[in-house]
């Protein structure tokens, strides 16, 4: 279970969208990075006809934009009509809004996420400032709750609430027929999911050979961790097996082989878990990689000797703990047998190949700085190739909100609205652990430093870490932008200064990290002693410019 998962809103929102890209329709052109992918029907549309975008701003280039394609595969006889356009939130706004008013459309419906509702509220009031006359229909996990206090919401002409996979349809054709609703804020009903249209076919080849691909067998989640927007679901329902597995065969021939599965509990069935597996199993090729969330007390003695069966490279698990201490998993009715997940985690690690990525998150209402070293100790000496921390953030409509005022809970008003503080953790700690995390994810999940880390680190890794991390910030004052040929320096520096009689062993085994890399500077020209001198910066910067003139 991930830190924060996000329902299906307007997009599908437990899964991330992407970037500067339109999607292609099954007989459309391929896409190409860097450029809006855009998704037609191979049926001609005359200039009278109404003209739907689907449009949506993602963090990265190769995630793929589940949710535009299930709205997109549920438009029935509009989709002809329609054409999806993705983005990368790096875009400037001025420059999305003309691609957008370059289609000429009459509807734009905009997936709105905690990571990009400052970038889409530019490009939504660009839009309507220039062409007020385009209906703009908003959606996702950020728009659906607290919604009238948005600005975004203020500019745009409809907010869709809740799963809308046929919703965006419906509104759609009321405003091409002139019934639109006398509403703003529109609450979209569940509906059953045997009546939703998969969008599989609508992954263009480029997809398929560049992108990452989300599928999901299930949707909802049992579980109520109140930090997490899944915790508002009733339960979690199956797609029909049979049809989903067609899909995916579809997607095997077709030349797919890598597969996100974003069900936030994917073992949590186990008989539906074990014939998804083994489906995969059947087809393992060398390039075949998934990805899976799973739930770390359930690993049945079946699911383990198929789990054990699958080659090094294939599988992928995300596995949150988020914490040990049993009075904060109760501050946010979290269930979890820690001993038997401890135990998972160490099996998994000892008799699979996979790869584990196991998350922890600080800021939690009834944790200090204690009890979150005492999690980060516990789950290292568990093994995980990778300890994601993440820092409580206010998803609005998330449960966690209700520990506000007893917790003192003081979250960023700017997104990604996290906390910065509690009647347990001061600001500057929060820094503190803030700092930690960026180090912890440069060093001890980059995989750069696998033979040097376990020399670094003692019996109480946390404390040991937290020291390289305030050395090394102390020296710096930089948590970005460390070239990697620096942050091997500042490594093997910080362990002279800190841990003086590991240095001699730790040097050694920087040595094997640093020839993994093959950067092409010498490792014997590092400096890598506390007490060797920088090079000064001379040159004056802001000369720099006029130097070029006149050099």
């Amino acid at each position: 279970m991930a830190e924060q998962s996000n329902h299906l809103e307007l997009t599908v929102t437990q899964i991330p969208l992407t970037e500067n890209s339109t999607l292609v329709s099954k007989k459309s052109d391929s896409i190409k990075e860097g450029k809006a992918v855009t998704h037609q029907s191979s049926q001609k549309t005359d200039n009278t006809s109404p003209k739907i975008v689907l449009a949506t701003l993602n963090a990265r280039y190769f995630h793929t934009s589940f949710g535009l394609r299930y709205l997109y595969a549920n438009l029935r006889e509009l989709q002809e009509f329609c054409e999806i356009k993705e983005f990368i939130i790096q875009t400037r706004a001025i420059d999305i809004v003309e691609q957008i008013l370059e289609k000429k459309p009459d509807i734009v419906g905009f997936g709105v996420y905690i990571w990009n509702i400052i970038e889409t509220t530019d490009v939504v009031n660009l839009l309507k400032v220039i062409a007020p006359e385009i209906k703009v229909v908003l959606g996702g996990p950020e728009v659906s709750y607290e919604t009238e206090q948005q600005g975004i919401v203020a500019c745009a002409d409809y907010v869709l609430t809740g799963p809308a996979d046929i919703s965006f349809y419906q509104l759609c054709k009321d405003i091409i027929n002139e019934t639109p609703p006398d509403k703003k804020v529109l609450n979209s009903k569940p509906v059953p999911l045997e009546e939703i249209a998969l969008p599989y076919e609508y992954y263009t080849d480029e997809d398929l050979k560049h992108r990452l691909l989300y599928v999901e067998a299930s949707r909802g989640c049992p579980f109520k961790c109140e930090f997490c927007l899944s915790s508002l679901d009733k339960s979690s329902t199956p797609f029909e097996l049979t049809a989903f597995l067609e899909q995916m065969e579809i997607l095997y021939q077709r030349g797919a082989r890598n597969f996100k599965f974003i069900d936030r509990t994917f073992n949590l069935n186990i008989n539906t878990t074990m014939q998804i597996m083994q489906f995969f199993l059947d087809r393992m090729t060398e390039d075949l990689y998934l990805h899976f969330e799973v739930v770390p007390d359930h690993l049945p003695r079946k699911l383990k000797e198929l789990l054990a069966q699958f080659p090094e490279g294939s599988l992928q698990f995300e596995i949150g703990i988020q914490t040990f201490n049993v009075e904060v998993q109760a501050n946010i009715s979290r269930k979890q047998n820690n001993a038997k997940s401890k135990e998972n985690l160490l099996w998994l690690r000892d008799n699979t190949s996979a790869h584990i990525h196991a998350d922890l998150i600080f800021g939690l209402p009834g944790e200090t700085f204690d009890t979150f070293k005492d999690s980060f100790n516990q789950l290292y000496h568990c093994r995980p190739h990778e300890i994601q921390m993440g820092i409580l953030k206010r998803l609005k409509g998330s449960p966690i909100i209700r520990h506000t005022e007893s917790f003192d809970l003081r979250f960023n008003p700017l997104p990604p609205f996290n906390i910065l503080s509690t009647d347990r953790v001061s600001f500057s700690t929060m820094q503190r652990i803030n700092r930690f995390a960026r180090y912890w994810d440069m060093i001890g999940n980059s995989g750069r430093f696998k033979y040097a880390l376990p020399h670094m680190l003692s019996d109480e890794p946390f404390d040991d870490f937290m020291a390289i991390t305030e050395w090394i910030f102390n020296k710096t004052g930089q948590i970005h932008k460390i070239s990697l040929k620096k942050l091997f320096e500042l490594i093997s520096q910080s362990v002279e200064a800190l841990f003086p009689e590991k240095h001699h062993l730790v040097i050694e085994k920087i040595e094997l990290d640093y020839e993994a890399t093959k950067l092409k500077s010498l490792f014997n020209g590092l400096k890598l002693y506390a007490g060797e001198q920088t090079e000064s910066i001379t040159k004056n910067k802001s000369l720099k410019r006029q130097q070029q003139h006149m050099s």
